[in-house]
């Protein structure tokens, strides 16, 4: 299975202090508006999106169809592809993907330990 870039999704509780503390260990803003309550935040390949108030858990999230840059790869496996795979496993997923729909969609299914994951397709 081909899951896309990896970040995580950190649920915090001051976006100002997240983003200074995440600074100082050498991440920049690379997307998101403090506006919006949420930033992404990168060093190198190494991406954090930090979330005020808006889910209660960190999240593991995986981006197909995206490099590290956000850049839309030509060859992806549609998320779509990869939830038949997960179904095919015999996972239990908590949101499912419209499987006759295109383009950007999303699905949820969490660990053996409750963590959630969040496959995340932005692109066509």
């Amino acid at each position: 299975m081909k899951l896309g870039v990896f970040s995580i999704s950190l649920s915090v509780k001051d976006l100002n202090a997240s983003k200074a503390f995440y600074e100082k260990l050498g991440f920049s803003v690379f997307g998101g508006a403090m506006d919006n309550h949420y930033l992404i935040m990168k060093n190198r390949d190494t991406l954090i999106g930090l979330f005020e108030g808006m889910f209660e858990d960190n999240t593991l999230t995986f981006n197909p169809g995206w490099d590290s840059n956000a850049t839309t790869l030509e060859d992806f496996e549609d998320v779509r592809v990869i939830q038949k795979e997960i179904k095919n496993q015999g996972l239990k997923l908590e949101k499912e993907a419209d499987e006759d729909g295109k383009g950007p969609e999303s699905l949820v299914l969490k660990d053996p330990d409750g963590n959630t994951i969040l496959i995340d397709q932005h692109v066509s």
